[in-house]
Order: C-alpha cells, then structure tokens, then sequence
C-alpha cells in the first residue's frame, strides 16, 4: 500500500504542465488530488480525468487559499500532500532601452512564484500538523516547492523569476526545520529545461535546440519525470529540507 493511499494532495498550478502530470501520477498511486488553478475548464478536465476536485484558486490571495484548503478538507478528508506548481516566467531585463524594469511585472512574479508557493505550504501544513501520523516515524504530511535551475544561474532577462525561484530554495529548509517536530516533511524540486506550457508554444525546432542543450539525456524533460521525482520524495523519509535538481546536468548559461 502506497503511503497516504486513499487521502488528499493538493497540487497549484494543476491544470497542465508539471501539476498536471504531478496530479495525474498521485491519483494512479492511489491518491484525491485537489486540483487548484485559475483556469476553470482545464482544470474541470483534469479533476475528472483523476477522481478529483477542481477548486479556482489565485495563490497570491492568502485568504482564497485558506478558505480553498478548507474546503478541501471538508470535501475530500485528510490533506497529506501539498505540491506547489503554480508559476510565470516573464522575460525582461533590470534596464532596457533605458527603462528601468517594470516594478510591477517584478512584484507579480514574486507574488505568484513564491508568496504562492508559501500561502499553499504554510496553509497545508496547519492541515497536516493536526493530523494523525501514519507510520512509525510519525509522519503527517510532505510538501514539496517548484524552484528551478534559474535560482542558481538566472540568464539575462530572467532577473524577476530568478528572484522568486531563489526565494523558494531559501524557504525550504527553515520550513523543514520549521515542521520537523511536528511529523511534516518539506522538500524542492529545481527543473532544468521542461517541456511544459511555458515552452510548447515555441517553435519545434527551437524546442529541439534547447533539449540539445542538455547534456544527458539531451531532450527536454517530460513533466512525468518530475512528477516521478515528487512520488520518490514522498516514499522516501530522508529526503527533507534539500532542494533537488533535475536538469539531465545541464547549467545555464548566461542566454
């Protein structure tokens, strides 16, 4: 029996790309999901597709996220797993054309890539905290945060997701500090180059140069393989306050 059979994850950004596919490997575990995004009609599709619930949700509201993640919990029972996928990646540099950059494309990518990720956190592991632990480690729940390659080697023009990517690394290890007492493990997934919606909008060919950058394999990545990696992380009780990259050993260059 797959740990946490039977009970909650909720996943943000759940309605395509990486929380989708995270959404679709923990329901075949055996797993709710509690698809939360802000687009209504693929995220409906997705719930029906795994046996879950579709909930429309701004990350960036604390209060929307907390009355979602109780309603989770009255609808679907024992929130166990929380994954934050939710994200944008605007390109624009600290100055072009001799225009400082926009302080509030910065602040909305800040808001969503990492206030996001922490109200999901945060507001899940005050659910888990009070649950009951299922194993003789005394585990009550897992979450796991979307950083990236990025926060490591930002190219030019990647200055705000950087930022906000940076932010989620920084965050995963006091959270896990944070919750170790209390039974809640807290871990990162960083993803090199992914062929999710931020890139299946590009040309084939450009798409096949990127993956060419990839040392090994030298494709892009398949949204299942992080989900794969989210699966691992929860079977596996060591893995705590790291943050995991999982980028085929590429590092970025700087454009």
């Amino acid at each position: 029996m797959a740990l946490f059979e039977g009970e909650v994850a909720v996943i943000s950004g759940a309605a395509s790309g990486l929380g989708e596919a995270t959404a679709r490997a923990l329901a075949a575990r055996g797993m709710v999901p509690a698809i939360f995004d802000l687009n209504a009609e693929a995220g409906e599709a997705v719930a029906r597709d795994v046996g879950g619930r579709f909930y429309a949700v701004d990350v960036t509201d604390p209060g929307a996220v907390a009355g979602a993640i109780a309603h989770v919990a009255a609808d679907l029972g024992t929130i166990r797993v929380a994954v934050s996928c939710a994200g944008i990646a605007p390109g624009a540099k600290t100055v072009s054309r001799g225009e400082a950059h926009d302080p509030d494309l910065f602040a909305k990518t800040i808001a969503i890539n990492l206030i996001g990720t922490f109200n999901l956190a945060s507001q899940a592991a005050a659910r888990m905290v009070a649950a009951e632990p299922v194993d003789a480690d005394g585990t009550r729940g897992v979450i796991v945060n979307t950083a990236s390659v990025a926060a490591y080697e930002g190219q030019v023009g990647q200055v705000a997701y950087a930022a906000s990517k940076g932010g989620v690394v920084g965050l995963t290890l006091p959270m896990a500090r944070d919750l170790a007492d209390k039974g809640v493990r807290v871990a990162a997934i960083a993803p090199g180059l992914f062929l999710t919606p931020m890139l299946e909008g590009l040309p084939q060919e450009v798409q096949d140069s990127l993956g060419a950058q990839v040392p090994f394999p030298a494709r892009l990545g398949d949204p299942a393989e992080y989900a794969s990696l989210v699966g691992h992380i929860i079977d596996n009780p060591m893995l705590n306050g790291s943050v995991l990259r999982l980028d085929g050993a590429i590092r970025l260059a700087p454009r």
